[in-house]
Formats: C-alpha cells, sequence, structure tokens
C-alpha cells in the first residue's frame, strides 16, 4: 500500500486545491448540462405534442394527457439530477467562499481558510436536499410554466369543436365532461385525475419550497 504525503508548502497546497476545484467545477457543469438537456426535452416534448393536437381538427385531446405524464416523468428525471448537481455545486461554492473569497479580499485580514465541512462532506457524502424539494426547485425555475401552457392547451381543446367549418364552445358542464371523456373513461375522472395532478404540484411548490439560504452556496444575491 502506497502512503499519500500531505502537502507539505504552501505552493504544494495551492497546487492541490486548484486541481480540486478545476475537478469540481467540471462535475457541477457536467451535471448542469444534463439539467438543461431534460429540460429541453421537455420543451420539445410539448412543442411537439402541441403541433399533433392543435393542427388538426380530429386529433384527440389525449394527445395532451400523455404530453402532461411524459413531462411529469423528465420532472423526475431532472429532479434527481438536481439533487447531485446540487451537491457538486455546494463544493464549489464553500471552496469561493472560504478560500478564494478571503484569497482576494483586501480587508478580510489573516486568511485562515476553514474546509472542514468539506472535508466531513468528502468523507460521508450525501445529498443537501430532498427529491421534492429538487421537484419544487425545478418546478418553480421551468416545470410550472410548461404544466401551465400544456393545461391550457386541453382546456382549449375540450372547450371547443367545430362543426360545419365553425368553432364553438360548449356551453354546459355536461358537453365538457363529454368532450373530456377519454376511451371509457368518464369525462369526470379525467378532470378529477388532472385537478389531482395540478393541486398536488401546487403543494409540492408551496410546502418544499426553498430559500436562498437553505440552498446553500452558489446563489447570487439581488
Amino acid at each position: 500500500m502506497v502512503e499519500l504525503s500531505q502537502p507539505t508548502t504552501s505552493g504544494e497546497s495551492i497546487t492541490l486545491l486548484a486541481h480540486y476545484y478545476r475537478g469540481e467545477m467540471a462535475r457541477m457543469s457536467s451535471w448542469r448540462d444534463r439539467l438543461d438537456r431534460t429540460t429541453n426535452w421537455a420543451i420539445g416534448a410539448l412543442a411537439a405534442m402541441l403541433s399533433i393536437s392543435l393542427a388538426s381538427e380530429q386529433a384527440h385531446h389525449s394527445v395532451l394527457l400523455f404530453a402532461m405524464l411524459l413531462i411529469f416523468m423528465l420532472l423526475f428525471i431532472e429532479a434527481r439530477r438536481y439533487r447531485f448537481f446540487h451537491v457538486y455545486r455546494a463544493r464549489v461554492g464553500l471552496l469561493e467562499r472560504e478560500y478564494f473569497a478571503r484569497l482576494f479580499a483586501t480587508d478580510a485580514g489573516p486568511s485562515v481558510v476553514n474546509l472542514d465541512v468539506l472535508g466531513v462532506d468528502l468523507r460521508l457524502p450525501r445529498f443537501k436536499v430532498s427529491l421534492l424539494q429538487a421537484m419544487a426547485r425545478r418546478l418553480q425555475r421551468n416545470y410550472c410554466w410548461i404544466f401551465l401552457v400544456v393545461l391550457l392547451a386541453w382546456l382549449v381543446k375540450t372547450t371547443s369543436y367545430v362543426i360545419d367549418g365553425r368553432t364553438r364552445f360548449v356551453n354546459t358542464m355536461g358537453e365538457f365532461l363529454k368532450n373530456a371523456a377519454v376511451a371509457g373513461i368518464p369525462g369526470s375522472v379525467v378532470v378529477l385525475g388532472l385537478a389531482v395532478l395540478y393541486v398536488w404540484l401546487i403543494f409540492v411548490m408551496c410546502r418544499y419550497h426553498l430559500d436562498e439560504d437553505e440552498l446553500g452556496p452558489g446563489q447570487v444575491h439581488v
């Protein structure tokens, strides 16, 4: 077994920190790119489903229901990726705050670097946010607008129909529920399911909302 020696000079310590910082930045950037890809997939799926559903009068609104399911799956995947991204972002922020900020500040006084928290995190790595907290963050950032757009498109599709080339709107709740039915599933069940889904999404956004302080390092204060 080879015993690795600790840095003995300030130059060796600085070199070690520089290489470690570069590695954590690379991992953080990699997970940041994965988050962007998942969001792009969700937007692309939404655009495709909207073009299919709204481009033709004969297209059924169940296409938009499938889009909601697909977007929810992508939200779940992105929330998992966000938890990993947040771990590496917190480490990068800790290095920037505890070392680089003290190095560049002219009024910081003696530069006493405390990286004990980073050492503990490297020995026992763990997620800083739960899955629901990550979902709440991604909903607030992007997915609430995606879900809102697909819901509005579904309402347009189910509250209007074309007769003799003219667009007409439903006048009663019975007509709306009839239009909302899907493959033998009553419209009332479909509407109830959508209501439960969107109420749950709003609950997650409000109940598991993350303050800036709870997010850890890496935030920009306005």
